[in-house]
């Protein structure tokens, strides 16, 4: 990639990570408000909120702005460049089709929790109900999903960064403004909360339809018409929605099996004839892996998908041309941002995990034992902070020259590591096992996509090898600043907001010295950082689009 292409990637990877940011920020407030609210074990009611949220978002990721996203994105792109009219017809009838299916799969959900609820009785009611709330929320969000979807295909980011902000801002009222009028009442608080989360993805399509129609969308319902692209994008999804959803498929195993394997200290399970147990989780399990994920997925969220966001629309064009020097030098310059930013920010969460938590979250029914039990799974779930960034980018690389099978296969394999490291892990690990499991996974996954890649990707991998090392190089001696000051600056007696003042030295500190580091050892990625003619690129994705 040239320098002037580069450039216009980190604009477009500046917008795009600034509206995740202030998303996960307002992200962080509403957890807390939460903690405070609920707590992490109190009664298992946050770990039925936790666990009933996942089946909207999980459908997201996949129906939404994962699979689906990721595989109508590259016909968008075709036909908007041949004749935009054709790009609006397909357009409204994937919306349409995507409303029918969501809509069907919101009604099967909901006679599900009805049935579960009669078998299961008061036993997992909060859970079934508070299920049974959100599922609709899952139609707005999928379509909401690919409504941004078009708009990063026409390389209008902004909106589309800042929509998922709205989910965090009806949470943060409802449970700062409403919940606390239900005092005592823990699960009348959870349901407040969920009907706040249906109220979100009915503001999150409303705002992304007018930036649409000012770019020219008109809905125009033409199923006969659209369906030779509708049948190609479909007939892509269906190994995409696997490769892509890998990570989020292995967060729900781990949450299942917290919910399965959790109950109170001394309580014991029966296994018939095999004798009894003691369970080997905590009730909170679901809790701690939610608040640890919420932590990991930062810099996730603001790197690694905001990286892969904003590249994957150029690939997209590259591949329609058909133009693999310039996909493989966009795939370097996204490895070697997602290095650069990843590795020192996930090495940073480890070190001051627990700081944060005690400083944060620790106040009302999050207890100081809460706060510790978040704090480790925290650390385990940043030790692969660089492979969940590095996902995203690797497998759209292959999705845009077409390769939809290496990442299946790889993803099965990264599933079953998963479980198999759960089962393992829990053992000595506890709930921690679950995230090291998850994040070993990860792990693995990168490291085969990335062998694999290599042996077709015209990629420049010497770039990124020498980008790892100076990377690595800085976050070294970031991470013995920070660990050396933690010790002299954080100490017992300090208060709440003594202790945050000392995480903020720390984090400027350590950024310091890794941007320092990172400047003596020559790194490119710092030099176009600081480049002046980055405030005079316009908003666009890496290439521009072709007129015709």
């Amino acid at each position: 990639m040239d320098g002037s292409s580069e450039r216009r990637f980190l604009r477009g990877f500046g917008i795009t990570s600034l509206g995740t940011l202030v998303s996960r920020m307002l992200g962080l407030a509403r957890d807390i408000v939460t903690a405070s609210l609920l707590g992490l074990g109190q009664g298992g009611v946050m770990d039925a909120l936790v666990v009933a949220l996942r089946v909207p978002n999980f459908s997201r990721r996949v129906l939404g702005e994962g699979a689906l996203a990721t595989s109508f994105l590259p016909v968008f792109t075709r036909e908007h460049e041949r004749q935009p009219e054709d790009a609006w017809r397909v357009l409204s009838s994937l919306l349409a089709g995507l409303a029918a299916v969501t809509v069907s799969l919101v009604l099967v959900g909901e006679l599900a929790c009805l049935a579960w609820w009669r078998l299961a009785g008061a036993g997992d009611s909060h859970l079934i109900g508070l299920t049974a709330t959100m599922l609709p929320y899952l139609v707005f969000i999928c379509l909401a999903a690919q409504l941004g979807a078009a708009l990063q295909g026409l390389g209008r980011f902004r909106v589309p960064s800042l929509a998922p902000a709205l989910l965090n801002v009806c949470w943060l009222a409802a449970a700062w403004l409403v919940a606390p009028w239900f005092a005592g009442d823990k699960a009348a608080q959870a349901y407040v909360i969920a009907g706040a989360v249906l109220i979100a993805g009915v503001l999150q399509c409303a705002v992304l339809l007018p930036p649409l129609y000012r770019a020219g969308f008109r809905f125009r319902l033409d199923p006969r018409g659209a369906l030779p692209a509708l049948r190609q994008t479909f007939v892509a999804m269906l190994p995409i929605a696997f490769g892509l959803a890998v990570t989020q498929i292995n967060s729900l195993v781990d949450s299942l099996l917290a919910v399965a394997l959790a109950g109170a200290p001394g309580e014991r399970f029966s296994l018939g004839w095999f004798g009894e147990y003691s369970y080997p989780l905590q009730t909170g399990a679901a809790a701690a892996i939610y608040y640890g994920e919420r932590f990991y997925q930062l810099p996730v969220g603001t790197l690694g998908l905001a990286i892969a966001t904003v590249i994957y629309p150029a690939l997209a064009r590259h591949a329609a041309r058909g133009d693999r020097q310039r996909i493989g030098a966009d795939l370097t310059t996204g490895l070697r941002w997602v290095l650069f930013a990843s590795i020192p920010a996930g090495v940073g969460l480890m070190l001051l995990a627990e700081p944060l938590m005690q400083a944060l979250f620790v106040r009302g029914a999050f207890t100081e034992r809460d706060g510790q039990r978040a704090a480790a799974m925290i650390a385990c779930y940043a030790s692969a902070a660089w492979a969940y960034c590095a996902l995203p980018i690797l497998a759209r690389g292959l999705y845009a020259v077409g390769d939809r099978t290496t990442p299946l296969r790889v993803g099965i394999l990264a599933v079953v590591t998963d479980i198999a490291a759960s089962l393992v892990l829990i053992g000595p690990f506890a709930e921690r096992g679950l995230a090291l499991s998850t994040a070993l996974a990860a792990s693995v996954q990168v490291v085969l996509l990335t062998g694999l890649m290599a042996k077709t990707m015209p990629l420049a991998w010497s770039e990124i090898r020498g980008s790892l090392i100076r990377t690595l190089s800085a976050t070294t001696v970031m991470a013995l600043v920070v660990y050396t000051g933690s010790r002299m600056l954080l100490t017992e007696e300090l208060s709440r907001m003594s202790m945050l003042q000392a995480i903020g030295v720390l984090i400027v500190a350590g950024a310091a010295a890794y941007l320092l580091v990172a400047r003596m050892l020559g790194s490119s990625e710092l030099k176009l950082l600081s480049s002046r003619r980055l405030a005079e690129l316009p908003e666009m994705t890496l290439t521009q689009p072709v007129r015709r």
